[in-house]
């Protein structure tokens, strides 16, 4: 009976992290979509600012009551914290300039070699075991990411390589997350992040935002040097509305990879492809051309393959050993 009870919550546990990440993505494609619509207007930073002072108030109204009120938020891990928040920054920072002057079809997929690093982080610093197929199933995803960034080709941009850089820090992050996840509620993880947005994102502010540096004409670089501007009403309710959406995704994915095994719930991340592919036709009419469609098949394939792995896997764990090695 008690490894009846133990197989039945960890597979709970199993799909409880998957419907989180799922969730997640179906919320950041929302949230990316109504940044890029936004990034020809206002800077980065000033959205950023705006977007996580609206989450914190979600976070202190709607979480913390939920995972033990104000006491969530104190931790003696402070500075791992920090770490990860400077991560996500980077991240952010990274994606959010190259959306600026890439399409959601293009740029998406290229981000999403980060679930394909987070199995090799998995592998690397977790202890988790990975096998040869995943393995294969890794490189048939990079090689997706090649085919859609181009190199040596003259349609080749160095634009591309910041959502590539994205990939590594939230790829290191999330795989942090793993590590500190078994004693650090999604709440507590969640805040940090947030303070860390609100703090660097008003240094930058104050340092540049007066705009002095833009003007290049350059879509990235304008998005990070433009000045900060009054946004009427219907934009500052739309920028709060990313604030919702940021502070629900953050929460969502930080719980799903809490609850289950990094290399079990990353390739869930994928079904943001097909998303952003739908975001970018329907509301900036940007078509994917044949090559981008490659790499995108290769990329979502080798997701796919792996989850299937991975089910194959959990069945059968269900007949010998209930409990994974890492547990």
């Amino acid at each position: 009976m008690s490894k009846f009870i133990s197989v039945f919550f960890l597979r709970f546990s199993h799909i409880a992290g998957i419907l989180c990440i799922v969730s997640a993505m179906t919320v950041f494609m929302a949230q990316d979509t109504a940044i890029k619509w936004l990034s020809g207007i206002y800077p980065l930073h000033e959205m950023i600012l705006i977007r996580s002072a609206v989450a914190l108030v979600i976070i202190f109204a709607v979480f913390l009551p939920f995972e033990g009120g104000f006491n969530a938020i104190r931790t003696d891990k402070v500075t791992i914290h920090l770490l990860r928040g400077f991560g996500i920054v980077i991240a952010n920072l990274a994606f959010y300039l190259g959306l600026a002057s890439m399409s959601l079809a293009e740029a998406i997929p290229i981000v999403f070699v980060s679930p394909l690093l987070i199995t090799i982080f998995s592998a690397l610093f977790l202890g988790e075991h990975v096998g040869i197929r995943r393995w294969i199933a890794v490189v048939v995803g990079l090689i997706g990411v090649v085919i859609i960034m181009r190199p040596g080709t003259a349609l080749f941009r160095i634009v591309s390589l910041l959502p590539l850089i994205a990939a590594l820090a939230y790829a290191l992050v999330q795989v942090s997350t793993r590590a500190v996840g078994q004693t650090e509620k999604a709440s507590t993880m969640t805040f940090y992040i947030q303070v860390t947005f609100i703090v660097v994102c008003s240094v930058v502010g104050l340092g540049i935002g007066d705009g002095r540096y833009a003007g290049s004409g350059d879509p990235s670089i304008d998005f990070l040097l433009r000045a900060w501007v009054v946004p009427p009403t219907g934009d500052l309710l739309l920028i709060g509305g990313i604030g919702c959406l940021a502070a629900f995704g953050h929460y969502l994915i930080f719980q799903g990879y809490r609850l289950s095994e990094a290399s079990l719930v990353a390739p869930f991340e994928y079904i943001g492809v097909p998303l952003a592919v739908f975001w970018s036709v329907f509301v900036f009419n940007d078509y994917p051309d044949a090559r981008v469609w490659a790499g995108i098949g290769l990329i979502v394939g080798a997701g796919l393959y792996t989850v299937y792995r991975e089910s194959l896997r959990g069945r059968k764990e269900l007949f010998s050993d209930p409990m994974p090695r890492n547990r």
